[in-house]
Order: structure tokens, then sequence, then C-alpha cells
């Protein structure tokens, strides 16, 4: 259930405004309570996989229901030896599956107002990729939030009161995104699924992927301590990342470098290159992150 507290009120310590006993810094900050739901839909709690501990030791995550409802394609996958071949494989079921070339024979009405049948998990990354702040942005931020428990922090403007003007947006249009379009959060599962099984695949053994991002407005972000060099800063529920720091350096005035847990990796450019641009580009879950300054 999620838990929508205004920041300030008396009535509950469950705010920003107000310090609790897991807010507190220590040596291993935990994700605090006004970044993370009581619950979500895979194998650890928002507490955990948002937490310091599991940015430095990262383990797998996996959505609830999710191989047992693809377990013949994730099958099939584990029988084929060739990279191009299982994107391939990924495309091919996700239309299949979802009825993305014929939306009709999924129910939708070819003259309904305002039809969205068409938007897929491709188009939602590729209309992230251009605005993060868009409909699509809103969309991932609420896949996010209610598979992972990891609340947005950020949707065109800071979001820290979840009475507030910015949250509202947010709302209106994950609402506005999500409408008539053909289970595509169930489509999002299934990308991030074939993501951690293909990076488990490629990169057998490593933990983490070294990543930059450009960010404006630097020190008005969400820090929660400081280890050494580098400062801990809660982002938002999720983030574009590049494996360029010049590439980076295009979209804010501060680039920051960090260790980013492959299991937080939803999609990767470089995973899909005949279907995504921008090779360098990777999309990652929020949470506490260790990063410094390039």
């Amino acid at each position: 259930m999620n838990q929508r507290v205004q920041v300030g009120s008396t009535a509950s310590d469950n705010t920003v405004a107000v310090c609790r006993d897991d807010d507190i810094e220590t040596d291993n900050p935990t994700l605090p309570s006004w970044a993370r739901l009581p619950i979500n839909r895979c194998n650890l709690p928002a507490v955990v996989l948002g937490s310091y501990t599991f940015h430095r030791y990262p383990s797998p995550l996996v959505l609830d229901g999710v191989a047992e409802l693809h377990r013949h394609f994730f099958g099939l996958l584990a029988a084929c030896g060739n990279f191009a071949e299982r994107a391939r494989h990924l495309h091919d079921y996700m239309a299949l599956s979802f009825c993305l070339d014929s939306p009709e024979q999924a129910g939708l009405s070819p003259g309904m107002r305002a039809s969205r049948g068409r938007l897929n998990y491709l188009k939602l990354i590729r209309g992230w990729h251009f605005n993060s702040d868009s409909v699509e942005g809103a969309v991932l931020k609420s896949w996010v939030e209610s598979r992972f428990g990891l609340l947005p922090r950020h949707h065109k403007a800071p979001i820290r009161d979840f009475s507030g003007e910015p949250y509202r947006i947010y709302l209106e249009q994950r609402s506005a995104g999500l409408y008539n379009t053909n289970a595509l959060e169930a489509q999002l599962d299934l990308l991030f699924a074939w993501t951690q099984a293909e990076l488990a695949r490629r990169f057998p053994g490593r933990m983490h992927f070294r990543l930059y991002r450009g960010l404006n407005h630097w020190e008005a972000h969400e820090f929660v301590g400081q280890r050494a060099r580098e400062r801990l800063v809660v982002l938002n529920n999720i983030n574009s990342f590049s494996t360029s720091p010049e590439r980076a350096g295009e979209f804010g005035d501060v680039v920051i470098v960090a260790e980013v847990p492959l299991t937080k990796v939803l999609c990767s450019a470089a995973l899909m290159p005949e279907r995504l641009q921008g090779e360098d580009e990777v999309l990652a879950l929020g949470g506490v992150y260790a990063v410094r300054r390039v």
C-alpha cells in the first residue's frame, strides 16, 4: 500500500521533515523512508536494494513471477549461443506475446479517441532518452515505483511533498502514459529480466559498471553521507548513465562517476544496437549511490 504523507504533518513521522532512526547517517546508510515504499514486487525490499550496502555488494534482483510466466522463452535463450540471435528472440517474443504489430488483436479499437495502443517498450525507452520528464519518463518512474518500491525524487521538478504540484503532474502523466496501452508494464518486466540474463552471460562474475552521468544543480541533490572523495546521494528512482564522460558532459554542468551495479540495469543500448541508438547509454535503477565529480 502506497503511503502518501504531506511533509510537515504531525500525524506521522514517516516524512522527510522528521528524523527517524533509519534516516540517521551511519557507515552504511540505508535508503531513507521518504524515498521508498514498504512493499514491492521483487525478491528484495526497497530498504535493502536501495541501500549503500547493496550499492557496494549487489545481488540479483528478480521480479515476482516473470521467470515462471516466460519460462519457455528463457529456456530458448539458454540454448542459444549467439548474442544477436538472443536479441532477435526478445523482440520477436515481445511482438508475439503483446500483439505489438497488431494491437487490435489485444482488444484495441482502431477508432478509439486518443489511442496510445502502439506505445511499446522500445518507444518508451526512446521517449525517455529524448526527455526523461516526459510522459514516457513518468511511466518508467511509475514502473520502478511499482516493481522495486523506489519512489521518484524528480519529475520536471524535485518531488519533496507527495501532496505538491510536481507529484500531481507525475501522477497525471503516468496515468496518461499507461492509458489504453497493451500491458506496457509487463513489457518492461520482461525487458528487465532479459537484460539481467544477458548481462550475466556476457559479464560472468562482474558486479559493477563504471558509468558517468551529467547533472545540473548538483548541490540541490539529496545527500546522506560522505566517504573520502565520494559523496553518498539518493538518486532518482531511475537514471540515465553513459559509458563516456564526454558524452555525459553534454547533459549537465557537473559530471559524476559511479560504480553502477549490473543488477540495477534495466537496459543498455549496447545490448540492442539494431533497436536503440547511442551505444553509450545505460538506464539503471536509483537508490543510494557513492559518487564523485569528474
